[in-house]
């Protein structure tokens, strides 16, 4: 056998073991999460989560619907990239870059929270989430005043995401309190092209959204029951423009003449005006999914929970409020647990903003 020929082989045994190891690295444990995971390691935890929304949401109420959607992008967001494709020649930098190996992004892990770097782009600036998810500073200060109560870095960002919009809903004045599993651990990459695939897009039809629901082990009901959480907040002209003129069939005639006061028929005219998405936007009740039986419905995804296989789930819900909180309570900690990363897989970032080697 030549050396060269021996040598390539060496590399190549040596990049297989490489992509072995890291696969082991990436791979979530299945450990279970628990709502007294820091009960021990800092009690104080969970109770400056709360101070913190609530002095958040106090000085700006859309903040309470904003942090809800942070958590919901986040966990959306599940992909595994297969190392072995990346290590396929004996000659490749396996060694030498293993950052190159292998890109996990797990579910609900706070990978929504990474600025870019140098290795990958981040999810921030994905379709989905530019000028429409907000609320990073506010889990800035969240961190560091967790990490100053707990007197070191217990807290992952992932499980401040996942409190902090339990207590964002609680603070708007609701009741659809419930215990949040925590012990999550942090991704420490995050990918733009996965944001962009996985997030349900406000244009999608009823099928796409089940079957996007679908992926992440989430039923019918889930999907009607968490599409709910849009009775909080606003959206932005450019999300609910082809709606406005070009589904009037389905869309309340006073509604749309309101809407066409913020959100002129020109693309880039007015793309960043707010409306709200239901008549209470400060508020968590059922005026949501009552919207929605009056062709109110603001952004096509919305109304197409109306009259397909989703439409009794939508009338029971907006007939029984009591219902619909008790059913969101269950459906965000079923979302909430959507391939987290636990055990000795990822880490407990520092700063929420970037991985702790940078």
């Amino acid at each position: 056998m030549s050396s060269s020929l021996l040598s390539r082989r060496l590399v190549a045994a040596a990049c297989v073991a490489a992509v072995a190891l890291a696969l082991i690295m990436a791979t979530p444990s299945r450990g279970q999460l628990d709502p007294h995971f820091y009960d021990e390691a800092c009690p104080a935890a969970l109770p400056t989560i709360k101070r913190l929304v609530d002095e958040a949401v106090a000085a700006e109420p859309r903040m309470g619907a904003s942090l809800l959607r942070l958590h919901f992008h986040d966990c959306f967001v599940n992909v595994r990239t297969h190392a072995d494709a990346l290590c396929h020649d004996a000659r490749a930098s396996c060694i030498s870059n293993p950052l190159r190996l292998v890109m996990f992004v797990f579910g609900c892990d706070g990978s929504i929270l990474l600025d870019d770097t140098p290795f990958f782009t981040g999810e921030k600036s994905a379709s989905p989430n530019v000028n429409s998810v907000r609320g990073f500073e506010v889990i800035d200060r969240i961190k560091a005043a967790v990490n100053a109560a707990c007197r070191g870095n217990v807290v992952s960002c992932a499980d401040i995401v996942a409190v902090a919009a339990r207590d964002s809903v609680v603070a708007v004045r609701s009741r659809p309190s419930y215990n949040v599993p925590v012990g999550r651990r942090d991704a420490r990459t995050a990918s733009q092209a996965a944001a962009n695939s996985s997030i349900p897009a406000p244009t999608f039809d009823l099928d796409r959204l089940a079957s996007s629901f679908a992926s992440h082990g989430l039923s019918l009901q889930d999907l009607v029951v968490l599409s709910g959480g849009h009775t909080l907040g606003f959206s932005r002209c450019t999300n609910f423009r082809d709606r406005l003129y070009n589904e009037t069939a389905t869309l309340d005639g006073s509604l749309a003449a309101s809407l066409r006061a913020v959100c002129p028929r020109p693309t880039g005219s007015g793309d960043g005006n707010l409306a709200p998405l239901d008549p209470t936007p400060a508020r968590f009740d059922g005026a949501y999914h009552a919207s929605l039986l009056r062709g109110r419905g603001v952004l096509h995804s919305d109304q197409q929970l109306v009259g397909g296989v989703t439409d009794a789930l939508v009338r029971f819900y907006a007939a029984n409020g009591e219902a619909f909180r008790r059913d969101f309570a269950e459906a965000m900690v079923r979302m909430s647990s959507i391939s987290p990363l636990t055990g000795n897989s990822g880490e407990i970032r520092y700063n929420c903003r970037k991985v702790n080697y940078s």
